[in-house]
């Protein structure tokens, strides 16, 4: 979600592959080193971290001055991409985790998002950032994992600000589905 909103938002059309993790085509593991998605091949070589496709694509192209915010934006989302992703993963994934708990979890990353919540007005900072759009994906994972709780909980600016994301184009068009890719399969755009 990540890399095809930065993606979207510098207008940099790449050739999509979907890849199924399961069963992931040899060519993919070719060019991957990391074996995950995304995983973007440019000219100068893989770029294998969604974050990282973040950044490529807007220093192609940033008209909407994503990449213009405070250094706070990066210490956040570093918390975001660190210790939350952490939480929401044993919050999420619990069977995956052998001895932790999940509920414990649940409270050390709902403290990020209070957090969030006191800093965000419409966006975290006076305009849309990198910030939101690499941390919005992680949110919407957290809230789904038990909505209800979520929409309990008193965070209502974090909670509008997801909510605004959800319902936004942008949204409606990474969220596009699209086939398994096959070797030989004729070339899908995105955007």
């Amino acid at each position: 979600m990540r890399a095809r909103l930065a993606l979207l938002a510098a207008n940099q059309t790449v050739e999509l592959r979907e890849v199924v993790l399961r069963d992931k085509p040899t060519a993919f593991l070719g060019v991957s080193p990391s074996a995950t998605v995304p995983c973007l091949v440019t000219e100068d070589g893989v770029i294998d971290e969604s974050l990282d496709v973040m950044k490529w694509a807007l220093v192609q192209y940033d008209s909407n001055g994503w990449l213009d915010m405070p250094s706070e934006g990066w210490e956040l989302v570093a918390r975001a991409d660190g210790p939350f992703k952490d939480a929401l993963d044993r919050t999420k994934y619990a069977p995956r985790y052998p001895g932790v708990d999940p509920f414990t979890h649940r409270t050390l990353a709902g403290e990020f998002l209070a957090d969030l919540d006191g800093r965000i007005d419409t966006w975290i900072f006076n305009q849309p950032t990198i910030a939101d759009f690499a941390i919005l994906p992680f949110v919407r994972q957290f809230a789904f994992i038990d909505k209800p709780w979520f929409d309990e909980q008193p965070w209502p600016r974090l909670q509008a600000w997801l909510e605004r994301f959800l319902a936004s184009d942008d949204f409606a068009t990474i969220m596009g589905k699209y086939p398994k890719w096959v070797e030989g399969d004729a070339p899908v755009s995105f955007p």
